[in-house]
This record gives C-alpha cells, sequence and structure tokens, in this order.
C-alpha cells in the first residue's frame, strides 16, 4: 500500500513549523506512517506577505494552488480550517479526508466585524487589558517571526464565500472535526453533523491556541488516520 500524505495547514499567526513542527506533531505523524508536509497560507510563515487586504481575497485559491498534485488528508486549524472547508467544497477531488480542527458552529454564521476588530486590536495592542482574547491573540500575532502589518491585512480581507450545511454535505471524505471544550469557537455539533461521514471528538479541557499540540487531539488524529487510512 503506498504511503498516505498528510498536509497540515496551521491557523492564523501560526506556520507549519511554528504550530506542528516545533511541537512535534510532525513526527508522530511520520512515525504513524504517514508522509507529512505543510502549507504555510498567505502572510504567514515562509510564505509572500503582502500587506494589502485585497492579496487575501481568496485564501482557498491560494492553498489549492499549494497542495500536491495527488489527493491528500488535509489537516486544518482555525483559520486553516476554515480555509480547508471553502477548498473542498470547491475541488473536493483534491482531498480523500478531512479534519477540521478550531472551528466550531459559528462558521455558519454570517462574519462578525466586531469580532475582527477585537483581534485587530489585541494585535495591535488598542485592546482593553480585561479582554483575554484579544490579549491572547495580540501575543499570538506578535510572536517571532511573525509580520503583524501582514497579520492584519489578513482580517481585513475582502469577506470569503459562506460555508453552508449544504456545500459540507457535497463531502463525503471521511472527516474529523476536533474541538476543545474550552475553545470559544465550541461546540461543533451543527458543524459535524452536516457532513456526511464524520467523527466528532470533544477535546477535554482544552482550549484554542492550545488545541494543534493537546495530546487529546493529537490522540485523536492518529486514531482516526489508523482507522481510516492504513
Amino acid at each position: 500500500m503506498s504511503q498516505k500524505t498528510v498536509v497540515l495547514i496551521h491557523g492564523w499567526g501560526g506556520s507549519f513549523v511554528s504550530t506542528w513542527q516545533d511541537p512535534g506533531v510532525t513526527d508522530i505523524l511520520a512515525e504513524s506512517g504517514f508522509r507529512v508536509t505543510g502549507i504555510d497560507l498567505l502572510g504567514h510563515g515562509n510564505a509572500d506577505k503582502p500587506h494589502d487586504p485585497e492579496a487575501y481575497a481568496d485564501l482557498a485559491g491560494y492553498l489549492l494552488s499549494q497542495l500536491p498534485p495527488d489527493p491528500v488528508i488535509a489537516v486544518g486549524f482555525s483559520l486553516g480550517a476554515l480555509t480547508l472547508a471553502r477548498a473542498a467544497v470547491r475541488s473536493p477531488e483534491r482531498f480523500e479526508g478531512l479534519c477540521f480542527s478550531g472551528i466550531g458552529d459559528g462558521v455558519f454564521e454570517p462574519h462578525k466585524p466586531e469580532e475582527t476588530e477585537r483581534i485587530l486590536s489585541g494585535l495591535e495592542g488598542r485592546a482593553d487589558p480585561s479582554d483575554n482574547v484579544a490579549r491572547l491573540f495580540g501575543q499570538y500575532g506578535n510572536r517571532d517571526g511573525n509580520d503583524p502589518a501582514a497579520l492584519a491585512a489578513v482580517l481585513r480581507r475582502p469577506p470569503a464565500e459562506g460555508i453552508t450545511a449544504a456545500g459540507l454535505s457535497t463531502l463525503a471524505q471521511p472527516t474529523l472535526v476536533a474541538i476543545g471544550d474550552k475553545d470559544f469557537a465550541f461546540p461543533s455539533e451543527k458543524l459535524a453533523s452536516a457532513l456526511p461521514s464524520s467523527t466528532l471528538k470533544i477535546l477535554p479541557r482544552t482550549d484554542h491556541f492550545a488545541t494543534p499540540n493537546s495530546f487529546s487531539f493529537i490522540d485523536a488524529l492518529v486514531q482516526w488516520l489508523e482507522e481510516n487510512f492504513t
């Protein structure tokens, strides 16, 4: 049996190296028998970092352009999961498996500009000191190696196409939905139920930012991969 390829996609303010490689997730998946690679979204990691919000109008198209030619198992976290969902609905034949982590039922709700402004205020140091979510986003976005102006442009990008239950219902691949019970995006029941072949894993005592390298997430991911692709 040929080795399956797992593509890892980070969230806003992260990168393949910081989100998946440094914590050892890539090593664990490789030891489980998978070929592991990653994609840095535009504005992050080793990708180009334009400061014009219009450059980020089609992150799903950018993701599709960076994928290997053969179908892959793709794992997305937060912004990476949102981008992956849009890419998969657009080109389902590119994916033989999908994992969405750090996103929940809020994906079906209209874009909320006030939430974007909340993150921007944290990134730009304007947040109320009592707003812990904004403060955490600010710390995350201002880590070494990041370009805060590019990350702000990502947040100010034009609205992407909506994620709908009807669109997700066309994705027949095995799909893992993983969400921490302390994640601000919790819950994910509606998201999981919209996907025909989904497994929902609720990660105990796990907040949003801790998700990618939490033991409960890694265990769930490895188990799901082994059950469906080995």
